[in-house]
């Protein structure tokens, strides 16, 4: 019989995913501008999604690993704190050296050097991802579930908030250089990642010190589980081919509730990998009215570079991404605080379909927001003269947000009842599959589709990411939940 779990105070929770904001901090500088760093350093937009591939192949080796590297770790510092801590410390260093891509000339080229250390962050933020996941079905009851991952998006989003907007506030503010030169980065993008590494590392310091987890005899006290028999279980040296099968049992073992929301997570995930790499193409094409011949590296060769004028209007534009970012991460944390009620009142279902129809409709709403009259706009820390249809694509972003924080809580909330507790790390890794696959997917397909469906409108791939979205929200009605 499985001993009483503590409840846990707000601060408590609060504590145990503290870090997670610092990590998704450096995780929205990515999302938000590492296909304008990589355009910078000579990127084709066609080839951009190709580039972004190794984030996603990231995920998928590093997290099953990591998940049950951290399932079988006890030592000192605890159980998960160690892959937080570790992976922290890694991301931070790549967001320091990846928009200096250019001071390694001499060894290597530009380009090849970005994406090595996209790689490098991308495996360092999902070292810490699971993890992270893992501490919160680990310490929190299953009473506070709903209330565990609703304060991790909270905390999530607003690292995002704060990240995604940050090279625009250096350059309105601080006065920091927002155009770049053909294999440069921008003035801003450069002291944004080297900010953002501070916070990342700081953050996960803090939930690493201020977050005590429990001893292995308490922990499966709690979850009703038989810790000789899962101390005997490791103990075992297996081979190697038979710990392959093993976790190949796993994957076919799954519980149906995972299997079901891997379809949900297909759709949703090839949605919103679309709009990392490419809304920043988008609104500059179809919100800024810039031809989509300066984003051909071969044309801007020809011409011998981008004018001043067109690189004012592409860094103008690539800021404002990182503002509608900014503002669906925070429409994402002001959702994230009604969600755990909402969810409790209506059900995880579905709030959880609503959430991603919303967001697919925010994406096909991007098709009509087209309007290039020049207008102020006071953002309270600065004011700034943009196409009204950018300040337009404000409202869509409501969507994306309610979408972005069911995506964050609701799949994990539903999956965590289901997971045997020995084993809720390496399961939650194999769970990251179905982030990682549609991404993989998506990267493969979605620069071609752009080339010879879409003929390189951007905009037009963004509406498909809304059909996708959609089609989430329709394979969440199928999903079975675990009482």
């Amino acid at each position: 019989m499985a001993k009483q779990q503590p409840q846990l105070s707000f601060w408590q929770i609060w504590n145990v995913s503290f870090g997670f904001l610092g990590v998704q901090f450096g995780f929205a500088l990515q999302n938000a501008n590492a296909s304008r760093i990589l355009s910078d350093l000579g990127a084709d937009p066609h080839s951009l999604s190709f580039f972004w591939l190794v984030a996603p192949l990231m995920g998928l080796i590093v997290q099953p690993f990591v998940g049950a590297a951290s399932d079988r770790t006890w030592n000192r510092l605890g159980r998960r704190k160690p892959f937080i801590l570790g992976g922290a410390l890694a991301a931070a260093i790549g967001m320091v050296l990846m928009p200096n891509a250019s001071l390694f000339t001499v060894f290597i080229v530009p380009i090849i050097f970005g994406v090595l250390m996209l790689a490098i962050m991308d495996a360092s933020f999902n070292v810490c991802f699971q993890p992270f996941r893992a501490l919160v079905s680990d310490m929190v009851p299953a009473s506070q579930r709903n209330v565990g991952y609703s304060v991790q998006t909270v905390l999530i989003n607003i690292g995002a908030v704060v990240g995604s907007i940050l090279p625009f506030v250096l350059t309105n503010v601080i006065g920091l250089e927002n155009t770049s030169s053909q294999g440069q980065v921008a003035e801003s993008v450069i002291w944004a990642f080297y900010i953002g590494a501070t916070v990342l590392f700081g953050t996960v310091l803090w939930t690493v010190f201020r977050t005590k987890e429990y001893a292995p005899k308490d922990y499966y006290a709690f979850k009703g589980v038989d810790k000789e028999k899962v101390d005997a279980e490791y103990a075992k040296s297996k081979p190697l081919g038979e710990k392959f099968t093993d976790f190949l049992s796993l994957v076919k073992n799954m519980p149906t509730v995972m299997k079901q929301l891997a379809i949900v997570q297909f759709f949703s995930w090839f949605a919103l990998f679309i709009m990392w790499v490419y809304t920043n193409n988008a609104i500059a094409q179809h919100i800024w009215g810039i031809d989509k011949k300066w984003f051909d590296q071969s044309f801007i060769a020809s011409v011998g570079g981008v004018p001043a004028d067109i690189a004012a209007a592409k860094g103008a534009a690539g800021d404002w991404v990182g503002i509608i970012f900014a503002a669906y991460s925070l429409f994402a944390a002001i959702f994230a605080i009604f969600l755990a009620k909402l969810a409790d009142k209506f059900g995880r279902k579905t709030i959880y379909a609503a959430s991603l129809a919303l967001g697919g409709f925010g994406y096909i709403s991007f098709l009509f927001f087209q309007d290039l009259t020049m207008v102020d706009v006071n953002l309270l820390i600065t004011q700034v003269t943009v196409p009204q249809g950018a300040l337009n694509l404000l409202f869509p972003m409501i969507g994306v947000g309610i979408a972005w924080a069911a995506i964050l809580a609701m799949p994990y909330a539903m999956l965590a009842g289901a997971l045997p507790a020995e084993k809720t790390g390496i399961y939650m890794g194999i769970f990251n599959f179905t982030i990682a696959a549609p991404q993989i997917v998506s990267a493969l397909t979605a620069g071609l589709i752009l080339k010879y469906v879409f003929d390189n409108t951007a905009i037009n791939i963004i509406v498909l990411a809304g059909a996708f979205m959609v089609a989430a929200a329709i394979s969440v009605c199928f999903v079975k939940e675990k009482a």
